[in-house]
């Protein structure tokens, strides 16, 4: 479900279907019913929230990870230059998809920065975000800013006694990498 919808928003971003504003007030609205949904049960919402919700969220937060992946999403198109936004969105849609589905399944090793994920999830996810940044972006600048954001997801930042969301941490690492690395290179050529 991630992939899906973090795939169709790139597509109605990048195809100009969709603005900021609308954006932005689809994460209000889904905040609302959220908030309604802990108490109720909404028709066709519930269901979603049934389906793949996670139990934690669904008692606490419903819709949490959906919401959240709207945020990064959002803030990563209008932090960013358009290709490493795009480059960005890709790495949270397929690094952090990947690095789940292969830790959960796959991973063996502990991760050293966070025993609770797997160095092969984090690995695998890295190579994931870097193949799909690479739609938007050279490989140097994709490859920094998937396997920094993967690394940086690992060590789960806190705010206030809470964990912030990957899909906010992720985009937003990715593009910030990506900038600076483009800035980097740009600057590096340019002395030469």
């Amino acid at each position: 479900m991630h992939v899906l919808i973090g795939t169709i928003l790139l597509g109605l971003i990048a195809l100009r279907l969709i603005t900021p504003l609308a954006l932005f007030l689809v994460i209000i609205v889904g905040g609302v019913i959220s908030i309604i949904s802990i108490k109720h049960r909404i028709p066709v919402f519930s269901w979603f929230l049934d389906t793949f919700d996670r139990e934690k969220d669904r008692k606490q937060f419903p819709g949490r990870g959906a919401i959240s992946l709207f945020v990064g999403v959002l803030l990563a198109w209008k932090l960013f230059e358009a290709p490493i936004a795009y480059a960005s969105i890709m790495v949270l849609i397929l690094g952090d998809s990947v690095s789940h589905l292969v830790g959960t399944h796959f991973g063996r090793i502990k991760n050293p920065l966070n025993g609770s994920k797997s160095l092969e999830g984090n690995l695998i996810g890295g190579l994931a975000g870097f193949i799909g940044a690479m739609l938007f972006v050279e490989p140097w600048i994709a490859a920094v800013g998937s396997f920094g954001a993967m690394l940086i997801e690992a060590i789960q930042i806190r705010m206030n006694e809470s964990l912030i969301d990957d899909n906010i941490i992720i985009p937003l690492a990715a593009g910030a990498l990506m900038t600076l690395t483009a800035v980097m290179i740009h600057n590096w050529t340019a002395i030469l």
